[in-house]
């Protein structure tokens, strides 16, 4: 591991890193609880909405030429109706929400305390327009007794509320993706975690 640098970008300047970053997801992606099948193609059209929202945010680490960590967010007014669709129903203003995308490590880069990093940054960006009321992320439910779950594998709830989020399980959205070895897309469950930006 060499000396790791930080890259910032905002809007289309996103699109500049588009190969970089769909590899990270799909490489990440494939571990439980995702275990994503993952196309560059499909990679690259929802990189997109990203591109397209002028606020849309990305941090990304660098160690040396290549890019081994990232996290993005956008406004949630500005991602797909998938997304927004649970906050609309519930009867939350989308337009003070600001959404989490993903956040990835590849497995030699975590336990650096880049986890928080990825948070802070995001957090900072969400604050710094000044009509944000609160940050939201989703996860994917597997469930406890998935066959593919490893013995040793520890979900990032405890971090996650040590962060000062908490699970909202009135709020899911269904993501379809081919699981590993599948070709055919089914629908996952997400489940939302949300705190308010003020604090």
């Amino acid at each position: 591991m060499g000396s790791l640098s930080f890259v910032r970008k905002q809007g289309a300047g996103i699109g500049e890193v588009f190969e970089a970053l769909a590899s990270l997801r799909i490489t990440v992606f494939r571990d439980f609880p995702y275990l994503y099948e993952g196309s560059k193609d499909y990679e690259k059209a929802y990189l997109q909405t990203y591109a397209r929202a002028e606020r849309a945010f990305l941090f990304a680490v660098y160690d040396g030429p290549v890019m081994v960590g990232a996290t993005t967010c956008i406004p949630l007014i500005n991602e797909t109706a998938e997304v927004r669709k649970p906050f609309e129903n519930a009867g939350m203003a989308v337009d003070r929400i600001f959404y989490f995308g993903e956040s990835m490590l590849l497995k030699t880069y975590r336990g650096l305390g880049l986890g928080h990093r990825f948070f802070d940054e995001r957090e900072a960006h969400a604050r710094h327009f000044g009509m944000y009321e609160a940050t939201c992320f989703c996860a994917v439910d597997r469930g406890d007794h998935h066959p593919a779950k490893p013995a040793d594998y520890r979900p990032n709830d405890a971090f996650w509320l040590k962060r000062g989020y908490r699970k909202v399980p009135a709020l899911q959205s269904k993501f379809d993706w081919p699981d590993i070895g599948e070709t055919v897309s089914t629908p996952k469950p997400m489940i939302y975690w949300m705190r308010p930006l003020t604090q």
